[in-house]
């Protein structure tokens, strides 16, 4: 199976990386006790930013598209200071900001899983590297910030999102549909699971463990030996 990368415009992988590093500074201000300075904030908005397609590149040995161009970095950095100077301003569009994430995960989801396949990747190689490529920024920021990874957390099915919409884009390419209209299934679905988890509160179950394994009634019982004793005792 072989597609043509699905390329967007750049004005609408500026807003994508826009809204990451407007995310990432306002996610970094919560905490007040880490005491970040301007040039912390503006590395932690670069990493929410493209960081996920910085992984995806290096994953597929490719040269980083945000290092290709001049805009990317300027637009990451000045949309995590902007963040961080209007925090209370943002913070008050909480949903326009979810709704404006949702749309950037499956952007990238479908931009990460075609190129992944445009290069040879087998299938679910393709759907793991599209994966990464939705979340990556999330991860290298709370790398960056020293916290236990929000993705492996209980929470609004994040990376669930994008691992649902780059296999239906995959499943799509096999089945013969154009990559565009393929593309745009994917960004539709991934934004459809993560708007619909954030507003039900869908999540994965927590962790479990089996403290007694099941009595499977068919085996026969081993009788416990007793322990011999010396005579004379």
């Amino acid at each position: 199976m072989s597609a043509s990368q699905f390329i967007i415009p750049l004005w609408a992988d500026l807003l994508a990386i826009g809204i990451g590093g407007l995310q990432g500074a306002m996610f970094a201000a919560q905490f007040r006790d880490r005491r970040l300075d301007l040039l912390g904030v503006a590395i932690i908005g670069i990493a929410a930013g493209f960081g996920g397609g910085l992984i995806r590149d290096l994953l597929l040995n490719q040269v980083p598209v945000a290092l290709q161009q001049n805009w990317y970095l300027l637009v990451a950095t000045g949309a995590a200071l902007l963040g961080m100077l209007l925090e209370r301003i943002f913070s008050r569009l909480g949903r326009v900001i979810t709704v404006l994430d949702a749309l950037t995960i499956g952007i990238y989801c479908a931009i990460g899983t075609t190129k992944a396949i445009s290069l040879g990747l087998p299938e679910i190689p393709a759907i793991f590297v599209g994966s990464i490529a939705a979340v990556g920024g999330s991860i290298l920021r709370d790398m960056l910030l020293n916290l236990p990874i929000a993705l492996m957390h209980v929470g609004s099915l994040y990376a669930v999102a994008a691992l649902v919409g780059s296999t239906s884009l995959v499943g799509l390419l096999a089945l013969g549909v154009p990559v565009f209209i393929a593309a745009a299934i994917c960004v539709a679905v991934t934004f459809g699971v993560r708007v619909l988890a954030v507003l039900f509160n869908w999540s994965l179950p927590e962790q479990r463990r089996l403290d007694q394994l099941p009595k499977i009634g068919w085996m026969p019982r081993i009788p416990r030996l007793r322990k011999l004793r010396p005579p004379g005792r």
